[in-house]
């Protein structure tokens, strides 16, 4: 099973409204963490769309005007993430997506490529949730040793890798680093089986 743990970095909250600045991606063995390919790539976009973009969320990446014009189009960046895909058998029942927020970066990839592209290509629909893993993990951890489940669990990314005694994801943030941050939660809460 290949796990492709994915990041974005956007123009702000809204699918509808903003765009991907930037996307991440690493393609894993989930039985071994040995890496089958990566990816990172700035988007480029007009004016017009850099305009309309979120201060705040912009202030978390820091992406400037000037590096969003030394990307590439959308549909060089849907090609390329097309071949990376094809070029290590990503398919549906044999890979799946990780994330923090796959509810955000689905809709945003989608985006790129379109649901119905996907779906054609037979790629995975589903999209998992790494603070679920960290929720049910904690769960099972109060079952096995018979304390109550906490009245509140923080499940940001960075609240979890403080929990796992991990380094909180680096600033501004930027898709490979955020991508790199979540493999290294998920490698210390949930592991790769076949590892030594």
């Amino acid at each position: 099973m290949l796990g492709i743990f994915l990041d974005q970095e956007t123009t702000g909250l809204d699918c509808n409204k903003h765009c991907v600045l930037e996307i991440a991606l690493r393609v894993i063995d989930l039985a071994t963490g040995e890496e089958k390919i990566r990816y990172s790539q700035v988007i480029a976009h007009s004016f017009e769309i850099w305009e309309k973009r979120d201060p705040i969320s912009i202030s978390i990446n820091g992406f400037t005007w000037e590096e969003v014009q030394m990307g590439k189009s959308e549909s060089e960046v849907a090609k390329e993430v097309k071949s990376c895909f094809k070029s290590v058998g990503i398919q549906r029942g044999k890979s799946v997506f990780i994330c923090q927020n796959p509810s955000f970066d689905r809709a945003f990839f989608a985006k790129l490529i379109d649901p119905y592209m996907q779906e054609k290509l037979f790629w995975p629909y589903h999209w998992l949730d790494f603070a679920s893993m960290y929720w049910a993990l904690e769960i099972e951890k109060c079952k096995r040793s018979g304390d109550p489940i906490p009245d509140e669990l923080k499940l940001s990314k960075d609240t979890i890798a403080q929990a796992l005694k991990l380094p909180g994801e680096g600033r501004p943030h930027r898709a490979m680093q955020g991508v790199d941050h979540l493999l290294l939660c998920y490698q210390t809460a949930v592991g790769f089986p076949v590892r030594s």
